[in-house]
């Protein structure tokens, strides 16, 4: 029963990257002549131009069966690389993979459609390809039809539709397969808000209530958080984490974040900008803050100019990315005369009620006519346990903030 569903053990994949030099413009002579000097090269010249690249390192982990797991990490991490390989849509260079059951995959929109056949013709195509049997798609065909949404355009060419439609489709097949392991990239990138909380009820229903297996990628944290039980995070194609999911988007948040407290170079040359962020205990000490104490949000504004009527935000969000409040002194009109050079601005918090956790620091620094500073990327707070009698909750799924109330 505790028999792992996917077990992968030393998984690598390397590609070959031939590095020739640009040409603005060529001649038919050009390429002639380019490609005779080719045939005469030496076989040393020739492998000087190629590079090998390692997209996957020594992956390894195992799911059971019924798990959700999401697996997070910056473009080029080589999580795409790691489905495609699951899939059996290309081969490892090495390493071993052991999986149980029938794997359904979605993995680019449309898939497998052919663009002169209609939506229902492309069912039965796309199923087949899946490995539905014939009886089985007849079977499951008006489910198919609700799921995806599509059924007025259910006899047009599918060419005719729009990406979102074609995704909606394509994953109301794949998600009607019934497979033991389902494998889902970036689908939620495509379609409307209703269709995504589908897709995310769908993939709900196969891993919690039916006991299949999920694997999915996406760049959505508050959607992997809500679907996935643990997470794998890939860095440079390699296991960075892997662990319970809201461990592995917190160790994601840190590993792309600016520490806490510390100096952020001034990169761009910026007429002013955030040089230093603390986030300050009620005795103005640097460290980690206990929910419901008072705090102070400090930053250090380095200007190259004098200026009046600067304004300052702090925005705050969650380890899914979602804003729990913002700090503005826009809000209040409360504006800043900044001299040239350094000046320290502080904000006090009284009583930060947050739940124990990671969170990120959005800073933003601007007059009314322009926008001097920005980091995109934020800077993570660390809040810990809390001094007050507040309930510590098993997970995220009640919130972030803590709220004073009586029952009665």
């Amino acid at each position: 029963m505790n028999d792992p569903i996917i077990k992968v053990e030393g998984l690598g994949k390397k590609y070959i990257i031939s590095h020739e030099g640009k040409e603005s413009y060529t001649s038919l002579r050009d390429v002639i002549s380019r490609n005779t000097k080719k045939l005469v090269k030496t076989k040393e010249k020739a492998n000087s131009s190629r590079e090998e690249f390692w997209a996957l390192k020594d992956v390894s982990f195992e799911v059971k069966k019924g798990e959700a797991v999401g697996i997070i990490g910056r473009n080029g991490a080589g999580k795409s690389t790691l489905l495609k390989i699951l899939s059996r849509i290309t081969e490892p260079t090495h390493g071993h993979i052991e999986m149980s059951g029938r794997v359904a995959s979605l993995l680019e929109v449309g898939t497998g459609f052919h663009p002169e056949l209609t939506g229902r013709e492309n069912i039965f195509l796309n199923g087949a390809i899946l490995g539905m049997s014939r009886v089985e798609i007849k079977r499951k065909f008006d489910e198919i039809v609700d799921f995806s949404g599509v059924e007025k355009f259910l006899d047009t060419p599918v060419k005719r539709y729009s990406s979102g439609m074609y995704v909606r489709l394509a994953f109301a097949v794949a998600a009607h397969l019934e497979p033991e392991i389902l494998v889902v990239d970036e689908v939620l990138a495509v379609g409307d808000a209703e269709f995504q909380k589908k897709c995310l009820g769908k993939m709900n229903d196969v891993s919690k209530k039916e006991g299949r297996t999920v694997l999915f990628v996406s760049h959505n944290m508050q959607a992997i958080q809500r679907l996935c039980t643990k997470g794998v995070l890939l860095k440079q194609g390699t296991v960075f984490g892997f662990d319970k999911i809201e461990n592995v988007v917190s160790l994601y948040n840190e590993m792309f974040s600016f520490s806490g407290t510390g100096f952020r170079a001034n990169s761009d040359n910026k007429k002013m900008f955030a040089a230093q962020f603390s986030f300050l205990d009620k005795e103005k000490r640097t460290g980690k803050v206990h929910s419901g104490d008072d705090c102070y949000f400090k930053i250090d504004v380095q200007s190259n100019f004098d200026i009046s009527n600067v304004h300052i935000g702090f925005g705050i969000d969650d380890y899914a990315g979602n804003r729990i409040f913002t700090l503005y002194t826009k809000y209040f009109g409360k504006y800043y005369n900044i001299r040239k050079g350094e000046n320290i601005i502080s904000c006090f918090v009284p009583s930060l009620k947050l739940k124990p956790g990671t969170y990120t620091i959005l800073i933003s620094i601007a007059s009314e006519f322009e926008n001097f500073d920005y980091n995109e990327n934020g800077t993570t707070i660390e809040i810990s346990l809390p001094i007050n009698d507040y309930e510590m909750y098993p997970d995220n799924t009640q919130g972030s903030i803590i709220i004073d109330h009586q029952w009665i």
